[in-house]
Order: C-alpha cells, then sequence, then structure tokens
C-alpha cells in the first residue's frame, strides 16, 4: 500500500507540472496585451513599456514561467486585469457559494440517481425501466448551459416561483427558505446530467447483486424483498457507484 501510494504521489509530479505549463501557455497565448487592458487605450506608449517592464513581459518566456511558479506556490495568483484586486481574495469570496452549489447538486444527483436505479432494477423491462432508460439518454445529450436557460425562462419568467439569479434576495433576504429558493434551479441544473449516469450505474450494479446466490438463498429463506433489496442489494452495489 505504501508503495503504491509512493508511485501515485510521484507521477503526480509529471502531472501538475504537465498542467502547470498548458494553463502557463493559455494565459500567454491569450488575445490583447495585459498592459493595455490595465492602463486602457489612451495610454501612451511610454506607459505601456514602463508597465510591462514591471510586469516582467519583456522576460524570456521560461523566465516568466519560473517567476509565475513561484508566485502560485505562495498562493500569490496575482491582480484581476478587470476588478484590480488580488485574484486570490476574488477566488476566496466566491468559493463559499460555488462549494455549497456544488454539494447541494452532489447530494441532489446521488439520491435521485440511485433512487431511480434502484426502481429501475427491481422491474426490468417495466415501463418504469424504459422511462427511466430515455431520461438517462436525454439528460446526458442535454447541455448544462440550455437547461440552465429554459429552467430560468419557465421557472424564474413565466411562473415566478423562483429568483433567477443570486444567492439572496438584494433587499430582505438572507434566511435558509430565501437561500434555498436560489438554489433550486442551479442545483438542478447542475444534477440533471449526473442524475443519468448514477442512475444507469445503480441499475447495471443492482441487477449484478440481486443475481448473485446470496440473494437468492436470503429470497428462499423469506426475506421480505425490501429487505433484500436494501440491505443485501443496495449495500453491495453502492460499492461500484462510491468508488
Amino acid at each position: 500500500m505504501r508503495r503504491y501510494l509512493a508511485r501515485r504521489l510521484l507521477l503526480l509530479v509529471p502531472v501538475l507540472a504537465g498542467v502547470s505549463v498548458i494553463i502557463f501557455m493559455v494565459l500567454h497565448l491569450s488575445p490583447g496585451d495585459p498592459a493595455e487592458i490595465m492602463l486602457g487605450s489612451q495610454a501612451t506608449r511610454e506607459d505601456l513599456a514602463r508597465l510591462r517592464a514591471d510586469l516582467g513581459l519583456n522576460e524570456p518566456l521560461h523566465v516568466q514561467y519560473l517567476r509565475w511558479i513561484g508566485h502560485v506556490a505562495r498562493g500569490d495568483l496575482g491582480r484581476s486585469l478587470w476588478m484590480k484586486r488580488p485574484v486570490l481574495g476574488e477566488v476566496l469570496t466566491r468559493l463559499q457559494a460555488t462549494l455549497l452549489l456544488t454539494a447541494t447538486a452532489l447530494v441532489l444527483s446521488s439520491a435521485v440517481g440511485v433512487a431511480l436505479g434502484v426502481a429501475a432494477a427491481t422491474r426490468p423491462n417495466s415501463v418504469l425501466d424504459r422511462l427511466s432508460a430515455v431520461a438517462s439518454l436525454f439528460g446526458a445529450s442535454m447541455p448544462s448551459f440550455w437547461l440552465g436557460i429554459v429552467l430560468m425562462v419557465v421557472f424564474a419568467l413565466w411562473l415566478g416561483w423562483l429568483p433567477a439569479s443570486g444567492m439572496y434576495a438584494p433587499h430582505g433576504g438572507g434566511d435558509l427558505r430565501d437561500l434555498l429558493s436560489h438554489l433550486i434551479l442551479p442545483a438542478v441544473t447542475l444534477a440533471a446530467a449526473s442524475v443519468t449516469i448514477v442512475a444507469r450505474l445503480t441499475r447495471s450494479a443492482m441487477l449484478e447483486t440481486l443475481a448473485q446466490d446470496y440473494v437468492r438463498t436470503a429470497r428462499a429463506k423469506g426475506v421480505s424483498d425490501r429487505v433484500v433489496v436494501l440491505r443485501h442489494g443496495l449495500s453491495n452495489a453502492l460499492v461500484p457507484i462510491v468508488t
């Protein structure tokens, strides 16, 4: 186990190095001059040259990369060209909302996906199983940005049931109910594609588990279907889904 972990950690080093090179090159090759973006179109050539020298944009590419890696290692991600504030601070101010949205979508997709997969596996080739397969096909092929727009148009603009943006209401909000109302649409949008994947994985794992000898033995002993499905089937079928 220790050798395996050590090997994985060693392999992580070139992967991170390659990712850092790709990120740096993407930033470097992006269109636009950072000096012009920061100073504006009315800046003189002398001001642009001075800022490029201050930012180190005139140095060789490998020198810029090494300096950039050094700053990243210290947690210094630079300053935003648009907000004129440290990038790390901008990221941290939005991290809470991002983590909350991601966790909610993960819980939602796992709960709904597992429930649909179990229901489809216990009734193979039924109407529910076929509807689940069709829903999985649509969910996997539906772009998230398109689904998000549709949900906003229907539930925010037409029906007016849910807000279209933000985390809290601008006036008089801030409680749990207000937070949940703002969380529903983006969480459903993010969870839609994952629900279909979890549902199909759960179905296939459940069908394989329910066909095992110990499950047939439990049923032959008179164990109820609910206990067989939840205790013997689902508990073992969740192993490949979780991993």
